[in-house]
C-alpha cells in the first residue's frame, strides 16, 4: 500500500495522516462537532489552554467541556514551569481524552512573554524538566509536542532530539522561527532533518492548505502526517477533502451545502456560548462566502447585522434546497 493509504501510529494508536491542528477561537467544540460529520477517525486538537487555567478554571468555564463524539481528541496545553502540570493532567484525563499535547511553538507575544510557547525552545533545561513532568503524569496515553524552527535561532533539531529522549510520542513542527510568525517560506529542509533524525512520528504544520501542497511537502520532508490549521477555517470537510484527493478522487460540495454548514455552525455556537455565540461566529462567516462573488453584498450585510434571526433566515435561504440527510461523497451528512 502507498504512503497515502497507510495510517500513522502514535503510541500504538492508528490515525489518518491528516489532522485538525489547534487554532485559538477556531477549533472549538462546535467546529470539532462539524468536522465529525465528515471525518470520524482523524485526530483533532483542542485550542491551547495553560495548565494553570485548567487547574484554576480561569481559562473559561468551558475549557474542559467537550463531547465524546469529538474524540479522538488531543488536548493541547501550555506551560512555563512544572507547576500545575500534575494536577492539570489529572483533570484532563478524568474527562476522557486520547492524547495531551504541549505547545512549544506558539509565537504570540503574550504567550512568549509569560515564558511559554516557542520561548521554551531557548530554555532547553527548563523544557526538559517540563517534558519529564508531563511524561511522568501521562503513563498510559500519547504525549505529543508542537515546536517551531526555533525561538530566535534555529535549534529545532536539538529540541526534537531532547523531546524524544524525554519520552515524547510524536512531534509536530511548524518550520518557521518565532520572529517570522506566519510569514516567509517554511524551512522544509529543517523539517526533513528532524524527520530523518527521529524514531517517533513527525507531523508538519504550516502552509498545507490543499492536496497539492500536502504532496509537495511530503516529497520534500517525508513527514508522517499533517496538522491542518488555517486551511480548516470554515471548512469542516477539509480533512475528508484531502483524503479523497490523495486517492485521486474528486471532492466537491454544492454551494447550498456549504451555507447549510454555516447555519449549523452558528446554531451550535449559540448553544455553546449563549448570546456571545453570534460574536464568536462572525470571524467564520466571511470564509463561508469566499469564492461566491455573487454573495459579496449579502456577506457584508450579514457581518454587520446584530440580528441572530435575520442571519439564520438568510443562511436558511442560501442552504435551500433542503439538504437534510444528504449523502455527500459517500458520507451520510446531517444538517
Amino acid at each position: 500500500m502507498s504512503y497515502w493509504n497507510n495510517k500513522l501510529i502514535i503510541r500504538g494508536k492508528e490515525y489518518p495522516r491528516f489532522m485538525s491542528g489547534p487554532l485559538d477561537g477556531i477549533t472549538d467544540p462546535p467546529f470539532r462537532q462539524l468536522v465529525r460529520d465528515f471525518s470520524k477517525e482523524n485526530l483533532l486538537y483542542t485550542e491551547m489552554r495553560h495548565v494553570a487555567c485548567v487547574v484554576n478554571k480561569t481559562g473559561g468555564p468551558k475549557a474542559l467541556n467537550f463531547l465524546q463524539l469529538e474524540r479522538p481528541l488531543n488536548f493541547q496545553v501550555a506551560a512555563n514551569s512544572t507547576k500545575f502540570i500534575a494536577e492539570a493532567c489529572e483533570k484532563i484525563l478524568a474527562k476522557g481524552i486520547d492524547a495531551i499535547d504541549l505547545n512549544v511553538g506558539c509565537p504570540a507575544k503574550n504567550v512568549v512573554k509569560s515564558g511559554g510557547g516557542s520561548s521554551l525552545m531557548a530554555k532547553p533545561e527548563l523544557l526538559k524538566s517540563i517534558l519529564l513532568e508531563f511524561r511522568k503524569n501521562l503513563p498510559d496515553i500519547p504525549f505529543t509536542i508542537k515546536i517551531r524552527a526555533g525561538y530566535k535561532d534555529k535549534n529545532a533539531l536539538d529540541i526534537a532530539k531532547l523531546a524524544q529522549d524525554c519520552g515524547v510520542d510524536a512531534l509536530a513542527i511548524h518550520p518557521r522561527l518565532q520572529t517570522e510568525k506566519f510569514l516567509g517560506r517554511p524551512d522544509y529542509n529543517l523539517a526533513y532533518l528532524v524527520k530523518k533524525s527521529l524514531d517517533i512520528p513527525v507531523l508538519i504544520s504550516g502552509n498545507v492548505v490543499n492536496w497539492q501542497t500536502a504532496k509537495l511537502v511530503y516529497e520534500q520532508t517525508g513527514v508522517d502526517g499533517f496538522l491542518i490549521g488555517r486551511g480548516m477555517w470554515a471548512k469542516p470537510w477539509k480533512l475528508l477533502e484531502l483524503e479523497k484527493n490523495s486517492q485521486n478522487l474528486e471532492f466537491k460540495l454544492e454551494q447550498n451545502v456549504i451555507f447549510g454548514y454555516a447555519l449549523k455552525q452558528l446554531n451550535l455556537m449559540l448553544d455553546y456560548y449563549g448570546p456571545r455565540g453570534l460574536l464568536c461566529f462572525r470571524k467564520h462567516l466571511p470564509f463561508y462566502f469566499r469564492g461566491f462573488a455573487e454573495a459579496q453584498t449579502m456577506r457584508k450585510n450579514l457581518i454587520q447585522s446584530n440580528s441572530i434571526t435575520d442571519i439564520q433566515n438568510c443562511l436558511k435561504d442560501l442552504s435551500l434546497p433542503k439538504i437534510n440527510n444528504k449523502n455527500i461523497n459517500g458520507q451520510h451528512i446531517n444538517i
